[in-house]
């Protein structure tokens, strides 16, 4: 079986952040299916290990290393259960992609590639491991939870990047702050109107590879829009507000429901209109999907009969609009690399209690550190009580890994092309997992996929094969 039927396999298996119990049933029955072993940590991560084939008795050890969650994504409107359906995978051309969800590129596919390794009858190599952690997606808890002491290699190949060609020393940091508040819901007059207001359409997007492509920020634009009604005069009264679906997806659409009175919706819709013509045109070149949706209540919007008081609207929406979002600063280290950014995740409004969570990416502990806690200083002037979380810290590049030395000259000598050796903005385990296993050294690969968290996510099917050859083909070499 090859590493593209153990994926469509994988894809079967329901594996959301938190939900991967099925994934480490079909790994450790897998391994025993096999002949391998198959070891589950006190933690949850799952181990797996083979011996070397004939001849590769004396090369050293080797891990091959991913996560077994994923970031579970779906259009709006998608009737997709991610605790119980599987994730409908087709080919389109070159790549792999998935009916109304994400794909699960991220990590399924270091997964198969490690399985297809493992019982390859040509493959090549001396004792090999594959760790494969969980919950990587909302906090890299596996990793931080991984026993050491059960991993006996000192070489680890990471197969959780997403450019193929690109060999990571590095990465960032990162650290997550909530924001609560609560309110009240007052009663609507009853000769006020009810306008449900939508964005969408957005790219979204990985919060740390592709952060710096500037995709917009659903939750941005529609606080944008709001807090520009207050142009108007007109007073309005939001009754929910709910944008986002994870910490490291950028928002793709965002939706909220305001109260106005009589005789005044036209004006304040008119008004957001004009806002939102703004928006898409500064952002014509990389969000040309971006669209705006909206229903009044003697058209098919429900009429709120509660809603927030005026100066809390005014409050909740200038402090979502005040939140900053996007690449922060850009390395001094290494050029062309996001050091410091922000995503605005998620906002939720229910039950008298306002929800809003922040992703903080850097390179730099201490930049990390002072801008959750500028976020902090803003929401909390706006009276929302602010938990910043411990984080996880970044993987300090190492300019003279041996393995990435090694792998460098390898890919080169196997395609013609050298390799950029470089770091990367999005999380790694790597930095963790080298923690807990000392002398650990560490890279990470992977093959090209583009969108990943979103609902565009795609794999490219020969960059996958090309990656496969390499990993298989370092594993030949490698003393």
């Amino acid at each position: 079986m090859d590493f593209l039927d153990y994926f469509r396999q994988i894809c079967r298996i329901p594996r959301e952040s938190g939900n991967e119990e099925g994934m480490r049933q079909f790994l450790l029955s897998w391994a025993k299916e096999n002949g391998f072993e198959g070891i589950r940590d006190a933690a949850g991560n799952i181990i797996l290990r083979t011996g070397a084939t004939p001849g590769y008795e004396d090369a050293p050890s080797v891990a091959i290393q991913g996560h077994m969650d994923m970031v579970c994504v779906k259009v709006p409107g998608s009737k997709h259960n991610f605790l119980t359906d599987p994730i409908d995978v087709y080919e389109d051309g070159d790549f792999l992609k998935a009916r109304e969800t994400s794909l699960g590129g991220d990590d399924g596919i270091a997964i198969a590639i490690a399985m297809a390794i493992f019982t390859d009858p040509e493959a090549k190599h001396g004792p090999l491991e594959a760790i494969f952690t969980f919950s990587e997606e909302t906090g890299m808890d596996g990793a931080f939870g991984l026993d050491g002491s059960l991993i006996r290699s000192r070489k680890l190949i990471n197969l959780d990047s997403e450019d193929e060609g690109t060999i990571y020393i590095g990465c960032a940091g990162g650290i997550d702050l909530e924001g609560k508040a609560s309110y009240e819901m007052d009663s609507v007059p009853e000769d006020w109107e009810t306008l449900e207001i939508g964005v969408s359409g957005l790219k979204g997007g990985h919060s740390g590879g592709e952060i710096h492509q500037q995709h917009l920020n659903a939750i941005c634009a529609l606080s944008r829009m709001l807090v520009s009604l207050e142009e108007t005069s007109i007073p309005f009264r939001l009754a929910y507000f709910d944008g986002g679906t994870k910490r490291n997806v950028i928002p793709s659409s965002a939706k909220c429901a305001i109260c106005v009175p009589e005789g005044k919706k036209h004006a304040v819709v008119e008004k957001l209109i004009q806002t939102f013509t703004v928006i898409k045109e500064e952002n014509k070149i990389e969000e040309p999907g971006f669209e705006m949706s909206r229903k009044c209540s003697h058209h098919g919007a429900v009429r709120m009969t509660q809603a927030m008081d005026e100066d809390s609207t005014l409050i909740l929406c200038k402090a979502l609009f005040a939140c900053p979002h996007g690449v922060f600063t850009m390395s001094k280290a290494i050029p062309g690399i996001v050091e410091t950014s922000n995503n605005l995740a998620i906002v939720r409004m229910e039950n008298g209690i306002l929800d809003i969570q922040v992703s903080v990416r850097s390179s730099i502990d201490s930049a990390k550190h002072y801008l959750v806690n500028r976020i902090k200083t803003i929401f909390e002037s706006f009276g929302i009580d602010c938990t910043i979380g411990n984080g996880y810290p970044s993987w300090t590049p190492d300019p003279d890994s041996a393995l990435a030395r090694f792998c460098a000259e390898a890919y080169e000598k196997l395609t013609g092309k050298k390799p950029e050796i470089t770091a990367i903005h999005a999380g790694l385990e790597c930095g963790v997992i080298n923690s807990k296993c000392p002398g650990m050294d560490s890279v990470s690969i992977g093959p090209q996929m583009y969108d990943i968290h979103s609902t565009e996510e795609r794999l490219s099917i020969s960059s996958s094969k090309r990656t496969y050859e390499f990993v298989k083909h370092l594993l030949s070499i490698i003393r």
